[in-house]
C-alpha cells in the first residue's frame, strides 16, 4: 500500500493530528496534481451562528495544501523540511451541509521543490485552497506561504 494512500492519510490524521480527525475533517483524494479534503458541518465543529467553525475550514485547507507537499517531498526522495510562515484566509458565505476543499498547484510544488534541491536554498511558495459547498458555492479560500529547505 502507497505511503500516501488516502487511507493511510486518514490513519495520520487520527494520530497525528487527532482534533482535525475529531473534527470530521477527512482526506478524499491525493495525486500528483491536486489534493481534496470534506468536512461536513456538525455539531463538534460550528460555531454559535450553526455553520462551520473557521478554524476548521483552516485546518483543513491546511491539509490539503500540506499533504500536497508533502507527497512531493516524499516523491523527491530527498530530505526536505517544511514550515508553514504565512497564512490568510476569507470567508464568503455560511458554511454548512459538506464543505470541500481542494488545492490544485502540484506544479508549482515541483518547481519549488526542484529549485530547492538544486540551489540548496530555501524557498517559499504560495499554496491556495479554497473551500465548496454542496451548491458548488465557494464558502472560504485560504492561502499558505509554504517555506521549504533542503536538510543537510
Amino acid at each position: 500500500m502507497p505511503k500516501f494512500s488516502v487511507s493511510n492519510l486518514n490513519r495520520f490524521l487520527a494520530f497525528k493530528l487527532p482534533s482535525a480527525y475529531i473534527s470530521g475533517i477527512r482526506v478524499t483524494h491525493l495525486s500528483d496534481k491536486e489534493a481534496g479534503a470534506k468536512v461536513r458541518h456538525r455539531w463538534i465543529n460550528q460555531n454559535p451562528f450553526r455553520s462551520l467553525y473557521w478554524a476548521t475550514q483552516g485546518m483543513a485547507a491546511e491539509l490539503v495544501t500540506g499533504i500536497l507537499m508533502m507527497k512531493k517531498i516524499n516523491d523527491s526522495g530527498r530530505k526536505i523540511s517544511m514550515l508553514v510562515v504565512h497564512q490568510e484566509g476569507s470567508f464568503h458565505k455560511k458554511a454548512t451541509g459538506k464543505i470541500t476543499f481542494t488545492c490544485d498547484q502540484g506544479d508549482e510544488v515541483d518547481q519549488a521543490l526542484m529549485k530547492a534541491i538544486e540551489t540548496g536554498e530555501g524557498q517559499s511558495l504560495i499554496l491556495k485552497a479554497s473551500g465548496f459547498n454542496e451548491e458548488n458555492i465557494m464558502v472560504s479560500d485560504f492561502s499558505f506561504t509554504w517555506s521549504i529547505k533542503l536538510k543537510e
